[in-house]
């Protein structure tokens, strides 16, 4: 690529105008200052502004992946079926896989995570535990048939990612290359100059145990994550935990049935007795895989679906309709309670602990019971952890209240254990002769969401401003206009090309200098270089496009400071 782009040859459109559908500021930025362009929702082309930005983000992914040992290879985008039929992710991933079939009739998806490929092409080129440890790591377009897509190249049909595997013959292992990605990751966002947070996450159709978000927070994020003011807890929400504490069934009285009429929400009984809804019991009614059952949460508290599906996966987990209640005397609408439900399957999150009595639907229209007890007038099959998380929950940790934040997932890595070798058997003989099953992780990192997360952090009223690694270019030199301002501005670009800088000069005719300057200022190079009024001195400005400093310097001063 050469040192020095002239702006009069570029193929860049800026805009004054924020697209009419845009809604996040990278959103805005990056098609107003030409880095990507539109082709269909959820699709984008990346111009050569753009291109050099996702460029050096791979850059410095790949960078830091070879330097912990890993190797670059390049797999299919396209994939038949019958791997992920094995892993049974052909079904889980559910409408959001692309799915096509060739002229013959074989199924196909495009491929939005590889861990059943490379887990094959290992099963292909290692038999031995002198083959491993193994890291493997490719850049590469995935796809995902997203329902709505948005925020530009935030949430888009088709997009940039690296995805790394490892591959150990121990748990051991398992957790050596793991951590070691875990510090790649922490090096490479640095580098790029993200601020983000690691938190713990599930693992959802992912599989495996161990699993880490690296967030970067921004308004426009669409993941919430928690953490404590005052530990280093931090948690994806779906993955805050809430502790079991039993309490002294003893202490409350015998059940007690209420008349309760045109009280079916927890609204209205809350308001006819007088009570907080945190002393009622709300009992949500789901089906999984077309079986009813109730889920009981504090009557102050929703039912997150998103964790309830988590943790219930590869369950299918959909909301009961009225025609569920036809032929079901033993669920009354509006009047559930969890005391003799025998033909349900009932599901509390761990406030519902041992003990704790609560106000809840008498199974009977018009009615409640007060006084009914968990573990004494009920019991819960399973405990799981499935209300929404609100600011001010106890830190898990140091039961501080925990703090609310928006974040864009940047990073994502999962110890994935032996879920992919057991389902295509990936066995190494080991130091014994015998057969050794392989244990595996999975690590990701969105570079082309790295860029909108970049542009996300780093934007002011201007326009974009980006970290000096990942710059389209070091230096934007701007020609004020005359020609004898334009003749210098070439002139300056040349040597500090010769420097080695990666140089873009606005050269264009015909454009006003205050034209030049707001594309300077959106398009968003770290120092901005003007051959002003005093070119004919030999002075040029020198700008800070961050601070917004100005100094007026020699051009040999100025070339020399720029090429330290």
């Amino acid at each position: 690529m050469a040192q020095v782009q002239r702006m009069s040859r570029l193929m860049v459109k800026t805009l004054r105008d924020d697209p009419a559908d845009a809604e996040t500021l990278s959103h805005k930025l990056l098609v107003r200052a030409g880095y990507v362009r539109r082709n269909a929702a959820g699709i984008w082309s990346w111009l050569p502004l753009g291109k050099r930005v996702l460029e050096n983000v791979s850059r410095v992914v790949r960078e830091e992946m070879d330097a912990i040992g890993a190797q670059e290879v390049l797999l299919p985008a396209l994939l038949p079926k019958e791997p992920y039929e094995a892993t049974g992710r052909w079904d889980e991933y559910g409408a959001e896989l692309f799915r096509l079939k060739d002229r013959k009739g074989a199924e196909y998806l495009l491929g939005p995570t590889h861990e059943e490929i490379f887990t094959q092409l290992v099963k292909d080129q290692c038999t031995s535990y002198k083959d491993l440890p193994v890291i493997l790591y490719q850049i590469q377009t995935k796809y995902r048939d997203e329902a709505r897509p948005r925020s530009g190249i935030l949430r888009g049909r088709e997009f940039q990612m690296k995805d790394s595997y490892s591959f150990d013959t121990t748990d051991e292992g398992l957790a050596e290359s793991y951590a070691l990605h875990r510090q790649a990751y922490v090096r490479i966002f640095e580098r790029l100059g993200l601020r983000h947070k690691i938190v713990s996450a599930v693992s959802g159709a992912m599989g495996g145990s161990a699993s880490e978000e690296f967030l970067a927070p921004a308004a426009a994020g669409e993941d919430t994550f928690v953490y404590c003011p005052s530990c280093d807890y931090a948690a994806n929400t779906e993955a805050v935990t809430f502790a079991l504490a039993p309490a002294d069934a003893a202490a409350h009285g015998p059940v007690e049935e209420l008349d309760t009429p045109d009280t079916p929400t927890i609204e209205t009984l809350a308001a006819h007795l007088g009570v907080p809804a945190s002393a009622t019991l709300k009992n949500l009614l789901v089906k999984v895989d077309g079986e009813i059952v109730a889920v009981g949460v504090p009557g102050d508290r929703e039912v997150d679906l998103g964790k309830l599906g988590d943790h219930l996966a590869p369950a299918t987990v959909e909301l009961v309709t009225a025609e569920d209640f036809t032929g079901r005397p033993d669920l009354v609408r509006g009047y559930v309670g969890p005391q003799g439900l025998d033909k349900v399957r009932y599901l509390a999150d761990p406030r519902v602990a041992p003990g704790t009595a609560w106000i809840t639907g008498a199974n009977k229209d018009g009615k409640h019971a007060r006084n009914v007890v968990a573990g004494r007038d009920f019991e819960v099959d399973d405990y799981l952890d499935v209300v929404v998380v609100e600011e001010g929950d106890p830190c898990p940790k140091c039961a501080t209240g925990l703090k609310l934040d928006r974040a864009i997932e940047i990073g994502h890595i999962f110890q994935l254990g032996r879920k992919y070798a057991d389902a295509f058997q990936l066995d190494v003989l080991g130091q014994n002769g015998k057969p050794v099953r392989v244990t595996m992780g999975s690590y990701g990192v969105g570079v082309s969401r790295a860029v909108a997360a970049l542009a996300e952090q780093t934007a002011d009223e201007q326009g974009l401003c980006w970290p000096a690694e990942i710059a389209p270019a070091d230096v934007h030199v701007v020609a004020a206009g005359k020609a004898l301002q334009t003749e210098l501005a070439l002139d300056v670009a040349e040597q500090l090309g010769a420097a080695g800088l990666r140089v873009l000069v606005d050269d264009r005719a015909g454009v006003s200098p205050g034209v030049k300057f707001t594309d300077a200022e959106l398009i968003g190079v770290p120092k901005i270089l003007v051959a002003g009024r005093r070119s004919g001195e030999g002075v040029v400005e020198l700008k800070d496009r961050r601070t917004g400093e100005r100094e007026e310097l020699p051009v040999a001063e100025a070339i020399a400071r720029l090429a330290r």
